[in-house]
This record gives C-alpha cells, sequence and structure tokens, in this order.
C-alpha cells in the first residue's frame, strides 16, 4: 500500500494556516483537520456542563469521551470558548487523549485520498514527525489580530482591536511556554512568513514546496 501523503502546518492562531491547509487538501486531493477544533470541542464541553477548564481531571475525562460528533453544532469559535482551549491544551491528559485521533486521522486517508493537511500547534513535532512536508506559518502579531478582528467584527461590532490583540498575545505566550508540546517550528519545517503575502502568494510559495518534495519522493 502506498504511503499516505502528510502535510503538516503549525503556526499561531490567525497566521493563515488554517486558510492553507483547506486550499491544500483540495488541490492534492487530501482530508483536512483543524486539529484545534478538537481542542475547541473539549473546551466547548466543560464550559457547557459549567465546569472549570482549569480541572485537569474533568478535562482530560471530557478529552477521552470525546467525539466530535458531539459538537456538531456548537459555536466553538467564541473568545471565551479559544480561551478555554489554550487551556486544555496545556494539559498532557487532554493531550495524550486526542493524539492518537490525530494520527489516525493522518496515516489512515479515506478512500479516493492520497493522504492528509492537518494544521495546529504541534502537528510536525509531535503528532506527524515523519510528515512529508512540514510548515510552520506565522505572521506579526499586528496583522494577524487585525485579521482575526476583521474576521469577527461583523457578528460582534463591540469587539475592539486591542482586545483581540491581547489575546492572541496572551495564547500564543501560552502555547509557546506550556510544559508538553509547546508551539514551535520544527527543526525541518519550511517557515512561511505570510505577513506581507496574500493568500494566493502564500498558497504558491506552499505548493513550490509541497511539489518539489512530492518529486523528489515520487
Amino acid at each position: 500500500m502506498e504511503k499516505p501523503i502528510v502535510i503538516a502546518l503549525d503556526g499561531p492562531a490567525a497566521s493563515g494556516k488554517g486558510t492553507l491547509a483547506r486550499l491544500i487538501a483540495d488541490q492534492y486531493a487530501l482530508a483536512y483537520l483543524d486539529t484545534g477544533v478538537l481542542y475547541r470541542g473539549v473546551a466547548w464541553l466543560l464550559l457547557e456542563d459549567g465546569n472549570d477548564p482549569n480541572d485537569a481531571a474533568l478535562a482530560a475525562k471530557a478529552a477521552k469521551n470525546f467525539d466530535i460528533e458531539k459538537i456538531e453544532n456548537a459555536d466553538i469559535r467564541t473568545r471565551k470558548v479559544g480561551a478555554a482551549a489554550s487551556v486544555v491544551a496545556a494539559n498532557a491528559d487532554v493531550r495524550a487523549a486526542l493524539l492518537e485521533f490525530q494520527r489516525r486521522f493522518a496515516n489512515e486517508p479515506k478512500p479516493g485520498l492520497k493522504g492528509a493537511v492537518l494544521d495546529g500547534r504541534d502537528i510536525g513535532t509531535v503528532v506527524c514527525p515523519d510528515a512529508t512536508v512540514k510548515f510552520f506559518v506565522t505572521a506579526s502579531a499586528d496583522v494577524r489580530a487585525r485579521r482575526r478582528w476583521l474576521e469577527l467584527s461583523p457578528s460582534r461590532p463591540t469587539l475592539e482591536e486591542a482586545t483581540v490583540y491581547k489575546d492572541l498575545v496572551e495564547r500564543d505566550a501560552r502555547d509557546a511556554a506550556r510544559d508538553d508540546a509547546p508551539m514551535t517550528r520544527a527543526d525541518d519545517a519550511e517557515l512561511l512568513d505570510t505577513t506581507h503575502l496574500s493568500i494566493d502568494a502564500a498558497f504558491a510559495a506552499a505548493r513550490r514546496v509541497i511539489d518539489g518534495v512530492t518529486r523528489r519522493c515520487s
């Protein structure tokens, strides 16, 4: 059986990695997983039940019993859920419970697909250290905050850009400083800084890397 293609994209929030991952998935016939959904889902379930995301035991239990269908219609993109997701993602037991799910997704592609694209914060370093291609996608905090604010402001007209900036910087710090699987660039990951790139330019840059690697592997 031919080994599946696995593309790993890591980086901070609003860097563009999710949009890139979806474009890559469509271009190369790969399944797509936003791994942040898993952590946001666990966080949402905890909050929905009135539990504290800082309660390590309850968070671990929610992760072990997690089923993506439980959050099918949940609003997991709120500021509160995002902050809670960063907390539960620092829980080693939560990460262990969700790790196997992510690896199965990457290594057991659905029929008709050539592999998978996963975006997150520790894909290239922990989840899929042997990924075919790895990217670390980033951008300046100012640019990322503006992108996220523009995305959220239509539905939240009172939201201030300064608040979004503060949330992003705090989350970056938590994700980079956690003891278990911190957000960091893998040694063999291609750095893709999207601060001054359009999504088309960033996608073209990613394709050049992927095409080069897959040609060498074929």
